[in-house]
Parts: structure tokens; C-alpha cells; sequence
């Protein structure tokens, strides 16, 4: 009866405000996903005087002239080395998140972004190029660490009717980060050769607003129920986030979800490759987030001149363009965001691929006639914005989203180390060879990526379920039809457990 007296006393208290969730949302993805795509982008305008930087300070120290080739490399390394800290920083996540909680985790995480624009702003002044590439490292940790703790903050953190959209606002700020950096990056801004040290370093004002703001706001509810066991602190968490009284069957859905991890640790991620319960749950996250790098979306931010270059788009007007590539993402995530809860998850994924195909088929025909109609550099140019646009539209957004989705609170932060390690992974290859295939591939160097768009989108119509307004065990038992489907009689027993107010009952059911 104690339940049912705190529920019914929930009703009608109007604790709280509604803004408080679209506030924290903010404070969080400020500090978090923002400097995703912010970090992406501002290495773009600096190019050309980190490269000097670099040739200047082999020549001084060693008296070596670099080669064109030389230069290349080592300006992938140190654009590619974000790549790595951010493979860190996703293998760093699950345990934070699980021992700090999501909430101090995104705190504690500014730790590694302050020490990077220290590092990136004394640089110059100290003529050492190597703190370029450490500052880069320590930027990735940060950005990799928050990619994967950020979403499971906000999914465990909305309701279930805007669960999607919350999470997806993650990808929203991803692409707002994009052309903030692009901005920043004019040289009219700080993209001139005497700012490019504090243009790096820029990325420690998203963190000061962060560390500002967050501490105001509450840890998940989810996080407090079923990892902490604290109720108390969920209620009060909840009442704050929905600015009214806690409804019944959302708080019955978290205590069922607790009596299911009572008495359980939270799973590593070797433990999942042999988990066949989550066997095609692995399968989809680890497709689809590598496909969200393999498909070279991401690598236009960070070559984008090459790209344009490529296209017969003058120097002088490519970062004019490339604010351009940012806007469409931006464009592209916010009406996703409008469709998510109408269109559902697996359509919005399936379509953008299906639309990325289609774009990568005309920029390849485009290029290759670019010689022969004077028009045809802006129909590539086109086809960049309409492929970045269609990324944006789905795979930018429900791929963050999806382990929220489909796995369980003891196995959450395995599959987000999973998924951020393949993503960092891929865009680490992608990041290292992309200058090459551009150069190497010339017109055919969209050919590639267009494969592996058809590829994900053939995977997502085939196997992925529909997420949109399902509770997790409606998920799992979508999933299970595949995990099971061969050999039925290796299904595992299910435990239904019903829930009043008051009490908790258990059944098993085959």
C-alpha cells in the first residue's frame, strides 16, 4: 500500500516545470553531441596553416622539407587521431556511466575538453605540432565518451510518446555543432592564419556552459531505480522531468524493469557476443553503426575541400559551400525529429540509405562529366548537400537511439561501447583513407560509400523491427523471432511479471 499511497499522492502535485526536460536536453547536448560535430568541422578552415605549421616545424627542428605526400599523411593523423580518442572515450563510457551515472559522467567528462584546448591554444607558442595531435586525442575522448552516455541519458530520461524525439535531439545538436564550427571557421571569424590556435581551442566554451548549467538538473530515473535502487530519488526526478504528477504506467514499466535486474550485474560486452538472447539485437547495432562512418558522410566535414575541390568548386568559395553541407544536416535532422514518432525509426533509417544510394549514383555520373558541361561542378555540389541531407534525415539520428531501444538496462552500456567502438573505428579507416580514394578513385570515389548505403538499407528491410511506441519486452519478443527462430525449442522460459499497486506478483509462462 506504501506504493499506491506514493503514486496517488503524485497526482496531484504539479511539481517542477515542462520546460525542465527540454532545459536539461539542452544543458546536456550542449556539451555533449554539439562538440561532435563542432570538432568535426572546425579542422576544415585551418587546414592549409596546420599543414605550414607542420612543414615549419620539420624544417626547423630537422631540417627536412616535407613532400606534398608527406604533408597529406601527416595531416590525416592528426584529423584521424580524434577518431581514436573517440574509440577511447566509447570504451571508457560504459564503465563510467555505470559506476558515476549518466548525469555526472557528461560533468566529469570536461575534464579530458579542458586539458585539449589548453593544449591546442599553447601550441603555437610552444612550436610543437605533437600538442596539436594529443589535443585531438584528448577532444576525441570527450566527444566519444558523451556520443554514447548522452543518449542513454535522454532515452532513459523522456516518456515513452516522445522517447524518440528526445533521443534524436542528440543528432539535432550533432548537426547544429556542424555549421557553429563551420561559422567559427571563417576567416572572417577565427578561420584566419593568426586565430587557427584558438579556433581549436574554441571547443572549451560548449564545456564551461555545460558545467554551468547540468548540475541543476536530475540524474535519469532510470538510472536512480534500477542501478542505484533508490526510489525516492526516481520519483523526485520524475516529478521534476514531467513537470506534473508521475503516471502509473510509466512507473510500472521502471519497476518491472527492476525486478528483471535484481540480483544482476550490468553486462560486459564480451558477454554479449555470447548472450544468443541479444544475438541479431548485436547484429543490427553493429551493422548499422558502422555503417553510419562506412558510408563517408562524416569525412566530407573533414575534407570537404578536397571534395569541392574535386567538383571544380574554386578555393575561395569552398567554405562558403561546406556551411552549406552543415545546414542541410541541420535542416535534415530537425525534420526527421518532426517525423520520427509518425514515420518510425526502421522507415526513416531505410529511406535516408535508400536515398544516399540514389545521390551517390548521380554525383558519380555528375563527376564524370564535369570536363564537358560548365554547369555540372554545382550538380555535385548539389549532390553532396542532397546525400548529406538524406543522411540526415535518418541514419544521423536513429542510430544513436537504437540501443536505448533494444537493450535492456544490464546490457545498455555494453551495446553502447560496442556500437561506439565500431563507429570510432570506422570513421579512424574512413578519416585515413579518404584523401586517398578521393585522389585515387577521382569520379568513382562515391562509389563505395554508395554500396554500402544499398547494403544497410537491404539489412534494415529485412531484419530490423519497428521500435516506434513499444515497450522493451515487445521488442525483444520481435527480435526473439530471429534469435530463436532456427531451433525453437532452445527458446528460454519467459518470466511475466504483473504489477499493482501495492505488491508485485510473478508468473512463468513457456
Amino acid at each position: 500500500m506504501a506504493l499506491q499511497e506514493e503514486n496517488g499522492g503524485m497526482s496531484g502535485q504539479q511539481k517542477g516545470s515542462p520546460r525542465t526536460l527540454v532545459l536539461m536536453v539542452t544543458s546536456a547536448a550542449i556539451g555533449g553531441t554539439l562538440q561532435y560535430g563542432y570538432n568535426l568541422t572546425i579542422m576544415n578552415a585551418p587546414t592549409v596553416y596546420i599543414q605550414k605549421f607542420v612543414n615549419e616545424s620539420f624544417q626547423r627542428r630537422w631540417g627536412i622539407q616535407l613532400e606534398s605526400y608527406q604533408v597529406t599523411l601527416m595531416w590525416t593523423v592528426i584529423v584521424s587521431v580524434f577518431s581514436l580518442g573517440g574509440l577511447t572515450g566509447a570504451l571508457l563510457a560504459g564503465p563510467m556511466s555505470i559506476h558515476f551515472g549518466r548525469k555526472k559522467t557528461l560533468l566529469l567528462n570536461n575534464i579530458f575538453l579542458m586539458l585539449s584546448a589548453l593544449l591546442a591554444v599553447t601550441s603555437q607558442k610552444a612550436q610543437s605540432f605533437e600538442m596539436i595531435i594529443i589535443s585531438r586525442y584528448l577532444v576525441g575522448i570527450n566527444v566519444g565518451v558523451s556520443m554514447n552516455v548522452q543518449p542513454m541519458y535522454f532515452g532513459e530520461s523522456a516518456p515513452k510518446h516522445l522517447r524518440g524525439a528526445v533521443a534524436l535531439s542528440s543528432s539535432v545538436f550533432t548537426s547544429f555543432g556542424l555549421v557553429l564550427g563551420q561559422v567559427v571557421g571563417l576567416r572572417e571569424v577565427l578561420g584566419c592564419e593568426s586565430c587557427w590556435q584558438y579556433l581549436l581551442a574554441s571547443n572549451a566554451v560548449p564545456g564551461f556552459i555545460q558545467l554551468l548549467t547540468l548540475p541543476w538538473f536530475p540524474e535519469s530515473p532510470r538510472y536512480l531505480l534500477i542501478d542505484r535502487g533508490d526510489k525516492d530519488a526516481c520519483l523526485n526526478a520524475l516529478r521534476q522531468l514531467r513537470g506534473c504528477e508521475v503516471q502509473k504506467e510509466e512507473l510500472d514499466e521502471m519497476l518491472q524493469e527492476q525486478a528483471e535486474f535484481e540480483g544482476r550485474r550490468a553486462q560486459r560486452p564480451w558477454e554479449l557476443f555470447k548472450d544468443r538472447n541479444v544475438r541479431w539485437q548485436l547484429i543490427s547495432i553493429a551493422i548499422i553503426s558502422s555503417a553510419m562512418q562506412l558510408c563517408g558522410n562524416d569525412s566530407i566535414y573533414f575534407y570537404a575541400s578536397y571534395i569541392f575541390q574535386e567538383a571544380g568548386i574554386s578555393a575561395e568559395h569552398t567554405q562558403y559551400a561546406s556551411i552549406g553541407t552543415g545546414t542541410c544536416e541541420f535542416t535534415a535532422c530537425i525534420l526527421c525529429n518532426l517525423l520520427i514518432e509518425r514515420k518510425g525509426r526502421r522507415m526513416l533509417l531505410m529511406g535516408g540509405y535508400v536515398l544516399m544510394t540514389g545521390w551517390a549514383i548521380v554525383f558519380t555520373v555528375a563527376l564524370s562529366y564535369q570536363d564537358v558541361v560548365h554547369w555540372v561542378p554545382y550538380l555535385s555540389m548539389v549532390c553532396v548537400f542532397a546525400y548529406i541531407l538524406s543522411f540526415g534525415i535518418g541514419p544521423a539520428g536513429v542510430t544513436g537511439i537504437l540501443p536505448t531501444e533494444i537493450f535492456n538496462q544490464a546490457a545498455r552500456p555494453a551495446a553502447y561501447m560496442i556500437a561506439g567502438s565500431l563507429m570510432w573505428l570506422n570513421l579512424f579507416i574512413i578519416g585515413m583513407i579518404f584523401p586517398f580514394i578521393v585522389s585515387g578513385l577521382g569520379q568513382f570515389c562515391f562509389v563505395p560509400f554508395g554500396v554500402v548505403c544499398v547494403l544497410s538499407a537491404f539489412y534494415i528491410g529485412l531484419f530490423l523491427p519497428e521500435t516506434k511506441g513499444k515497450t522493451l519486452p515487445m521488442i525483444t519478443n520481435e527480435f526473439n523471432k530471429l534469435n530463436f527462430d532456427r531451433n525453437k525449442n532452445a527458446r528460454p522460459k519467459c518470466e511475466n511479471v504483473y504489477y499493482q499497486l501495492g505488491e508485485v506478483q510473478h508468473s512463468t509462462a513457456l
